[in-house]
């Protein structure tokens, strides 16, 4: 599982489709509804949240919109539109842990977005997060 801290813009489409999948997955070991996962270390920060169904319905509404904006149709009736949460933050440092991680896959599945993406600086966060500085999150493990 991997709940990218990256906005979703820069995945392609294996990697935007496999991002709701996850947060889907995510959503029902939050709600209780499954006994697998429940222990990933993706799921620390959404934990963490003193509302943490209302900050995965938020993170996924931003991959819905990127879903939207490409043409695809995810079902919108599996995530709760109306959720609202505060931003959370997330550390410079992991952004270029995933950074770095996400340009890997690109290179091997999906050449020419990584031939568009591999000089791009000053990343965006997926929305629902803020940058601080910092290094690599603790809970990511780290390869």
């Amino acid at each position: 599982m991997r709940l990218w801290s990256l906005h979703p813009q820069y995945l392609d489409a294996k990697g935007l489709v496999a991002l709701w999948r996850e947060g889907l997955l995510a959503k029902a070991v939050l709600e209780g509804k499954t006994r697998g996962y429940t222990a990933h270390p993706q799921l620390i920060r959404f934990k963490k949240q003193e509302r943490p169904l209302d900050a995965i319905n938020v993170y996924l509404q931003a991959v819905l919109q990127e879903a939207q904006r490409r043409g695809y149709h995810f079902d919108s009736s599996k995530i709760d539109l109306k959720a609202t949460h505060p931003k959370i933050p997330v550390t410079s440092g992991q952004l270029a842990y995933e950074w770095k991680h996400l340009l890997g896959k690109l290179k091997v599945r999906a050449p020419e977005r990584f031939q568009k993406l591999k000089a791009l600086d000053g990343l965006e966060p997926h929305p629902l997060f803020v940058k601080v500085k910092g290094p690599v999150e603790p809970w990511e493990v780290v390869k």
